[in-house]
């Protein structure tokens, strides 16, 4: 019997439309937790919002994904992110 395949974990980045901060997080239910983030109710995100999402990636088991969020948040990580969203960022500028 072959094993069902696990759920995918997201590392996601939301991007703040007061002041353009960002939040880097991880969730298996990427859909579930940016509804929550937005509704101004969670923790560290509370009334930042309205947010938007510009970035996600899929990993296959929670401990890559909080490792990846541990990346992303690290000076080497928004160094990177920095230069993935460029042309995003240069039009939100």
């Amino acid at each position: 019997m072959i094993p069902l395949e696990p759920s995918m974990y997201y590392v996601y980045i939301l991007q703040s439309k007061k002041n353009k901060l960002w939040y880097i997080g991880y969730t298996a239910d990427l859909r579930k937790r940016f509804n929550k983030h937005n509704s101004n109710k969670h923790g560290f995100t509370k009334n930042r919002g309205p947010y938007e999402l510009i970035y996600y990636e899929a990993c296959h088991n929670e401990q890559d994904a909080k490792s990846r969020e541990k990346y992303l948040k690290s000076g080497m990580g928004r160094r990177y992110l920095k230069n993935r969203l460029k042309r995003f960022l240069a039009l939100t500028g």
